[in-house]
């Protein structure tokens, strides 16, 4: 299964704005809702074409609603997420899924809600730095392009 996850904009409750909708709720409907993280809407598709579709279907609402729209995918990784414009490369076969690590997003996670990502690159034995731009619980890793990357 293929996880995609929206976390919504500061302000805005994520789930009331989707689910409000009837549109939204209807392309939802068809899928158990989770949320990982504070303020976040998630769901299970069966693979990472109909996870990017999905983002796909849903574009108005995420653009006025959503901070932030990722994928798992674990025949990519089991423990780091894609970000919507990598899941979609590696669907279209743009980016090969073992090309997709070099570069990532660290989110932490305070509260259950993520904040600030620090912009990283996988070190050459494949470890990451550690999260410092403040303390925090956890942390979520979030491969990226690289736009992304140098936008970030």
């Amino acid at each position: 299964m293929t996880r995609v996850c929206f976390v919504g904009s500061p302000n805005v409750d994520v789930q009331y704005e989707l689910l409000s909708r009837e549109t939204a709720r209807e392309a939802l409907s068809t899928y158990e809702r989770y949320a990982p993280f504070e303020n976040s809407l998630a769901v299970d598709t069966v693979s990472l074409g109909a996870a990017v579709s999905l983002c796909n279907d849903l574009n108005w609402y995420l653009v006025r609603f959503v901070d932030l729209a990722i994928v798992r995918e674990p025949s990519v990784s089991s423990d780091e997420w894609l970000s919507r414009s990598l899941a979609a490369a590696v669907r279209d076969g743009d980016v090969r899924p073992e090309d997709t690590g070099e570069r990532v997003a660290i989110y932490g996670v305070e509260d259950g809600r993520l904040v600030e990502p620090m912009y990283v690159t996988r070190r050459p034995d494949g470890t990451l730095p550690s999260y410092d731009l403040r303390p925090v619980s956890e942390t979520v890793v979030v491969r990226v392009t690289d736009d992304e990357f140098e936008d970030g």
